[in-house]
């Protein structure tokens, strides 16, 4: 990726920009003119929503469904991630319980076979965080904070988000950052009650003079977290900045970004199975808690493996999802001509790592399985307090008899740097009675994926309160089949040896030439867009996957004793010698049109028809759609996945209230890899459905919700044709959100409850996994001016819920595993504000 010439690219941008300019929005569709009548009664305050338009609109006069959460407001939710955050916006699903990152987000019904967010595009101040938000073991929400520094979050659903935005048919989330237009600031010091758990946020805004204002801001924190892990899982932070000049005619910015967090990432946990498919019982085994711990633990200090160039190496557990970000960036806006000129840049270098502690399968103690020839010997104590010691009786190990053979990951995010660019201009013109928006753009993108996938395999007791250990295990003769607690420093799984051992280093070069047309007169606007992807793909692949006579398997003395155990004798390696090319183009037309009617001030219905598309980025990698022999496409139409959506609603506003209800019909084909199976798919999906989003208040008692119905279906999958006409996984016809608050000058108190309906567990729709609803709780209490007290409590109720189970049928001995929502949490804060 040359950086250089795209940094020169954007420089004269920044060199012109304080010729003139004007104060925008974070722009990403067409303009829809106000349609106010002149001589009209004065309407309420109008709120300017900024992400979806080619300039800040009200709401009500565009063709497009969005949400704005203020950050006023997100303080009250509880969320302790920014997937908790977006789980209050209508229209989209969010499986929030892997902690701060590598969370599942979709949005009405599109299909999330793998994890991130495939269709929906995350960004940071109008350009992306990264350019494809699902990048295996590395999505985009790991490298972004909710923090002080943001103003509000907006989002888009469909519309004109597939042609305004790259790699986004289905939406957009935008979180805003404050620009210190309001001077002064805030520092608040929250810390768990029950649980470790401690943060510093601050941030501060002023004008330094009538024409020249900034805004800085960030957080730290330390603790263990909402789980019992046994050592500290949270230890980073984040600072941000950016300063703005104000001319006679817009402004220019310049704005950066340092991250540095880790955080841990919570994945499956066994889990107790009864009852029938249809109507199953999930709870805990004993001495573990499925809402409370991990298989994360003080005693599994390391993962021993070869790193990405086939040296030893023992990573850190206690890294788990590590993210480092230093970005910089500018954004200005001017007028030119009669045109309104944007710019936005940023550049990003981004590395970090994941690691985590996930269940292959799990087995009774008493029982070791034949297939890993230990029918019939022994466990002992691999490390932890009784490290060497016998396990007399395995049937009772922990009072649950449960050992986990477990797959221990570290991925390592060499580079995942990112440079993005998006120049537009836009314009109004007087035509035949009415006005005609234009917009011509060009957006351009250079997306590094260098990542390293270390997989290994061990054995695992259960054990809560982060003090589970290793196990090593012999077979009947004495003879150990493990190290260390080491089944194998490889994944071992599967029956392929190497299989997963990859190493990623691909570039992704997207350039997207977009404009629209946007007519409108009297209370109609009629407006439509197109947007053109170009992309080139070039780089490397390593991994025996890939075939050929590569080998991933090789022998290995960690232990330095001279002798190479069964474990050793299984060690993962990357075929460095071998690499195979990635070389492929790939180009396809998104296109959107819609149209507006303002029926009268309060009232307007809209209707919209979109087509765009998602590349296939790293999914399709290691895949027959990518030749192994030369990079190219083996199949051309596997380079992207398209999705149309129809959509039409109507959207009321009250001084005191407002109601927008939105259809929508989508048609999907998604080519991917299935999370937790491993299993390649190709199918078509169809999903319809409604969304409602209201509000109401009177006084000071006020209540704003949401509620969101889809259908979804399989219509097709070429791999296995039997699940056709299914639901797809973790797919509910319901989900929901209520928060009803009363707020007065000493004190606010409120509720905020989000919820789901039953889905199923896999998309053969045999088991069940139970609708859960959460309930989260929050009291303010102002004493005195600027100084505010907080109790804050997530899952009042201590709900257990499920956002998955790997099992498609009650197992008959009762052993599953899932993830789980976290339980109740309560914390406490003290903010100064000044």
């Amino acid at each position: 990726m040359n950086k250089h010439l795209l940094l020169l690219a954007a420089a004269p941008f920044a060199l012109i920009a304080p010729t003139a300019a004007a104060k925008s929005a974070i722009a990403d569709a067409e303009a829809t003119p106000t349609s106010a009548e002149p001589g009209a009664s004065k309407e309420p305050e109008r709120e300017v929503f900024t992400t979806g338009v080619a300039k800040g609109r009200d709401p009500l006069d565009s063709a497009t469904s969005t949400s704005v959460l203020k950050a006023s407001e997100i303080e009250k939710l509880g969320a302790r991630s920014l997937a908790e955050v977006l789980r209050n916006i209508p229209g989209i699903r969010t499986e929030s319980s892997t902690g701060d990152g590598n969370s599942n987000y979709t949005i009405r019904g599109l299909p999330l076979a793998s994890g991130g967010s495939k269709y929906m595009q995350i960004e940071e101040d109008g350009l992306p965080v990264l350019e494809f938000s699902d990048i295996f073991n590395v999505a985009s929400d790991i490298f972004i904070r909710y923090d002080f520094n943001v103003a509000q979050v907006e989002a888009i659903r469909g519309g004109s988000a597939s042609t305004f935005v790259s790699n986004s048919p289905g939406g957009v989330i935008n979180l805003i950052s404050k620009t210190g237009d309001t001077e002064g600031g805030a520092i608040a010091f929250t810390t768990g009650i029950g649980y470790d758990s401690n943060r510093l946020d601050f941030d501060y805004g002023m004008k330094l003079s009538d024409t020249l204002r900034m805004h800085i801001g960030g957080f730290y924190r330390v603790g263990e977290g909402p789980r019992e892990v046994g050592f500290t899982a949270y230890k980073g932070g984040q600072l941000k900045f950016n300063v703005t000049k104000d001319f006679a005619g817009g402004y220019v910015r310049l704005h950066g970004k340092w991250l540095d967090d880790r955080s841990p990432q919570y994945v499956t946990v066994p889990v107790k199975i009864s009852g029938t498919n249809d109507n199953p019982e999930y709870s805990s085994f004993a001495n573990f808690d499925v809402r409370r711990d991990s298989m994360l633990s003080s005693n599994i200090t390391s993962l021993v493996t070869l790193d990405g160039n086939n040296n030893p190496t023992a990573y850190s557990t206690s890294e788990g999802m590590h993210a480092k970000v230093k970005s910089i960036g500018l954004e200005s806006q001017f007028d030119l001509a009669g045109w309104t000129i944007t710019e936005r840049f940023r550049y990003s270098a981004i590395s970090g790592s994941t690691l985590r502690n996930q269940i292959f399968s799990l087995f009774s103690g008493a029982a070791l399985p034949t297939a890993a020839g230990g029918a019939g010997g022994t466990l002992s104590y691999a490390n932890g307090p009784n490290a060497g010691q016998v396990i007399a009786n395995p049937a009772t190990l922990n009072g649950n008899g449960i050992v986990g053979n477990m797959l221990l990951i570290r991925v390592n995010a060499n580079a995942l740097d990112n440079v993005s660019n998006d120049l537009r201009a836009t314009r109004v013109w007087n035509v035949g009675g009415g006005k005609l928006t234009t917009t011509a753009g060009v957006y351009k993108s250079l997306q590094t994926i260098d990542t390293t996938w270390l997989y290994t395999n061990t054995y695992q007791d259960a054990l809560g309160g982060g003090q589970s250990s290793l196990l090593n295990a012999a077979n009947a003769a004495g003879t150990p089949i493990t190290q260390d607690g080491y089944v194998a420093f490889d994944l071992n799984v599967g029956g392929i040896p190497g299989q997963y051992r990859r190493a990623f280093d691909v570039d992704y070069n997207v350039t997207a030439p977009y404009g629209s047309l946007n007519f409108h007169v009297g209370p109609v606007a009629i407006g439509g867009s197109v947007r053109y992807d170009i992309g080139k793909v070039r780089g490397r692949l390593f991994g025996s996957d890939l075939g050929g006579g590569r080998v991933g398997t090789t022998s290995f003395d960690f232990n330095s004793d001279g002798v190479i155990s069964a474990a050793e004798a299984r060690t993962g390696t990357v075929p460095l010698s071998r690499p195979a090319p990635v070389n492929y183009d790939y180009d396809y037309v998104s296109y959107s049109t819609g149209i507006n009617w303002r029926i009268s001030e309060p009232l307007a219905v809209f209707a919209r028809y979109s087509k765009g598309a998602r590349a296939g980025a790293d999914k399709i990698l290691f895949t027959p759609s990518v030749s192994s022999v030369d990079g190219s496409l083996v199949e051309p139409g596997a380079a992207y996945d398209t999705v149309t959506q129809v959509e039409g609603g109507f959207k009321y506003r009250a001084p005191n209230a407002t109601l927008n209800v939105t259809g929508f019909l989508a048609d999907t084909t998604d080519r991917n890899i299935q999370g937790g199976t491993g299993l390649e798919i190709l199918r078509d999906y169809r999903a319809y459905g409604a969304e409602v989003e209201a509000s109401y208040r009177t006084g000071p008692f006020s209540v704003t919700g949401g509620l969101t119905y889809t259908s979804a279906e399989i219509r097709s999958d070429s791999r296995v044709p039997a699940i056709n006409g299914n639901t797809p996984r973790h797919q509910p016809d319901f989900i929901f959100q209520l928060t009803p608050q009363y707020d007065s000058e000493l004190a606010t108190a409120g509720f905020n409850v989000v919820g789901t309906t039953s889905s199923y567990a896999q998309d053969s729709n045999g088991l069940k996994m139970p609708g859960f609803t959460v309930v989260n709780a929050f009291l303010q209490v102002r004493p005195v001016d600027r100084v505010q007290l907080m109790l804050n409590v997530n899952n009042l109720f201590d709900t257990i819920g499920f956002y998955d189970i790997a099992q498609n049928a009650v197992p008959a001995d009762g052993l599953g595993w899932g993830r789980a929502i976290n339980g109740r949490t309560v914390s406490t804060s003290l903010r100064f504000d000044f």
